[in-house]
């Protein structure tokens, strides 16, 4: 229930900024925010993976450009299923949909309820052999399956200090 509640405050923040952001769509209280949020939420976890599937040979040939269009496609249902959230045209849905997936990815990858995540920045040689010069890993692992420290963060230079 908790990872629930994190997961859909984090859909909340990035709706809300979404708003302000994306000429053409408006929510007119934060209640409606919250519920379109949580539409979304339901969209994305049982509809999406069907349509996903249905499409793989789009996908494939789109390189995965087509999944834009689809949650381009999310974004404007969620506008027309709940009254109070307006999405003016596909343009704005498109452009609003990939600003909030990239402000949902980013605030998971700090708040996300399934574990612990590490965001580190190397600069120079790394741990392993890679062959870049310059790197940003993220990892995530849940808290069960961490035993001690990291090693390789042990080892590593960091580009920001």
């Amino acid at each position: 229930m908790k990872a629930f509640l994190i997961k859909w405050l984090v859909n909340i923040t990035a709706l809300v900024a979404v708003a302000s952001f994306v000429p053409g769509i408006s929510a007119d209280k934060w209640q409606t925010v919250a519920v379109a949020a949580l539409a979304l939420g339901l969209i994305n976890a049982f509809l999406r993976p069907l349509i996903i599937r249905l499409t793989l040979p789009l996908n494939i040939l789109s390189f995965g450009l087509f999944t834009f269009l689809i949650n381009a496609s999310f974004f404007y249902l969620v506008s027309r299923i709940v009254p109070g959230f307006e999405v003016v045209d596909f343009r704005s849905a498109f452009w609003g949909a990939l600003l909030f997936s990239f402000i949902s990815f980013i605030l998971n990858v700090f708040l996300g309820p399934q574990g612990h995540s590490d965001l580190r920045f190397y600069r120079g040689p790394q741990p392993g052999g890679n062959k870049y010069k310059d790197v940003i890993d993220v990892e995530g692992s849940s808290d069960s399956g961490r035993k001690g420290g990291d090693s390789a963060a042990k080892v590593a230079k960091p580009w920001i200090k």
